[in-house]
């Protein structure tokens, strides 16, 4: 079968997989949408994971995503040599302290079990690779009632390789019953597919282009969708242009919450100056559309940005310029400011190991709550194999979410949430992996917070989560 036939039948069917997504709202009519950044798109920090340093792959492929691009870069991907697919189940009990992460708020203990099939695929032709992870399923609660639901997430990467161009194709799908950031964090949960070595790495998009939300507070299950392209020509064996654009949804099922779409079109010049440094250039614009709400926000980004990336140990950029958000409706007198605008991103492999860290600064559409936010956005983590058997990680994000629509910064609306934990995992077996983890969800604010019928300014949630996963071998596709 010709490799785009192949492409193309696999993109429609992951579409009909997840057209049973409910695009409603209670008091609206249907809407058309389409995540977990993959997942987000951040690396899994434990959980689904058979992972044991001793299996580490010993040859690595350069990373040769732009530095000016729209994806994050890595240490380097193993070399693949066979397409296949793998299928699997997993378990998680989740044990939180009051119900303010999911529908309807309450005091006291909740156990909520999620149910999930998982599913990875890669294939490999000569110019093209398609790496694609799936995870859904259904969700119970202790108390049973009308708050069980199912969740899905997908995520989705294909790029077309020739002499001087590059052609990237990256969706990122979650149906969720609380935000993206932080859910599962520490375990499977938190990223689709079955985990683990023999799973695609899709590297998710720069940190503050995603269309999800950073905010615990929502009423319902939400859904998100980010999809990118981006096309790379190398211009000297030094030097290339980079020129994409991502389209993404936030969509909640109840009303109470803003719901809007995103558009970002982003353009970059790359200079590599040595074997491992790159320096660049680039100018972003950017559009934020709230349903049913008059505001509208055009963002004019322009920056200069470094890389340095050393296969196997270190991928390491940063960026920093002008950020300059325009209204449709006026703010106060104004129609347009000025602030900054900055991202860095760093994975390091450490001995038996990794370590990564995102930031971001700038502008957003707000997270469900704002028409548009000036976001803080910083996650952390690491892994490391602490004996044959046994692999420990932890894990820490933060965002914080200032109105842009206030006039002063001072006394502009705030959101400041945390998510902080600690997990571990053991493999049993060959194909099946047991974790355990806990995580704490901190939310505050200069208003007061309101779930179903509790309101506060701050609250935290304390979650201990218990997981099994197991994955059949590898179907070898050729």
């Amino acid at each position: 079968m010709k490799p785009w036939i192949s492409t193309l039948t696999i993109w429609t069917l992951a579409a009909a997989l997840l057209a049973g997504v409910p695009v409603s709202r209670a008091q609206d009519q249907p809407i058309d949408a389409a995540p977990k950044p993959a997942a987000v798109a951040y690396p899994p920090l434990g959980g689904k994971t058979d992972q044991d340093a001793s299996q580490e792959q010993d040859m690595l492929q350069p990373d040769n995503r732009p530095l000016t691009g729209l994806q994050q870069t890595t240490v380097g991907a193993p070399v693949e040599r066979h397409s296949y697919w793998i299928p699997g189940v997993s378990y998680h009990n989740l044990i939180q302290s009051n119900g303010l992460l999911v529908k309807g708020g309450g005091n006291g203990w909740a156990s909520t079990s999620y149910v999930s099939g998982d599913l990875s695929l890669m294939q490999n032709w000569r110019r093209s690779q398609l790496g694609l992870n799936y995870s859904g399923g259904g969700y119970f609660l202790s108390d049973g009632g009308t708050r069980d639901g199912f969740f899905q997430q997908f995520g989705a990467t294909q790029t077309f390789n020739w002499q001087r161009w590059q052609l990237t194709l990256l969706d990122d799908f979650s149906y969720l019953p609380t935000s993206q950031f932080g859910f599962g964090a520490g375990t499977g949960l938190s990223m689709p597919g079955i985990g683990g070595s023999l799973a695609p790495g899709l590297p998710g998009l720069q940190p503050g282009l995603s269309s999800g939300q950073t905010v615990f507070t929502s009423t319902g299950p939400q859904y998100n969708n980010s999809f990118a392209t981006q096309v790379n020509y190398l211009l000297t064996g030094r030097s290339s242009i980079t020129i994409g654009g991502v389209y993404g949804i936030l969509r909640f099922t109840e009303p109470g919450s803003l719901e809007g779409d995103t558009t970002v079109l982003n353009a970059g010049y790359n200079y590599q100056i040595t074997r491992a440094d790159t320096v660049g250039i680039e100018y972003r614009f950017s559009t934020y559309h709230f349903l049913g709400n008059p505001q509208a926000i055009g963002d004019q980004v322009a920056q200069i940005a470094y890389g340095r990336k050393i296969t196997g140990k270190l991928a390491l950029q940063f960026s920093g310029g002008v950020d300059v958000p325009s209204f449709r409706v006026k703010v106060g007198t104004r129609r347009q400011q000025v602030d900054g605008s900055g991202s860095a991103s760093l994975n390091y492999a450490i001995p038996r190991g990794s370590a990564f860290l995102t930031y971001s600064h700038g502008t957003t559409s707000g997270s469900g709550v704002f028409a548009g936010a000036t976001t803080d956005d910083i996650r952390t983590g690491a892994r490391r194999q602490l004996t044959r058997m046994w692999s420990a990680n932890a894990n820490f994000g933060f965002a914080r979410n200032r109105d842009l629509g206030t006039f002063s910064s001072t006394s502009g609306r705030t959101y400041n949430t945390f998510y902080v934990g600690a997990g571990a995992s053991r493999p049993i077996g060959r194909n099946a992996n047991f974790s355990l983890a806990y995580t704490a969800y901190i939310e505050t604010s200069n208003q007061s917070i309101c779930t179903g019928t509790v309101c506060q300014t701050n609250y935290t949630t304390h979650q201990i989560d218990v997981g099994f996963s197991w994955h059949a071998r590898p179907f070898v596709l050729h």
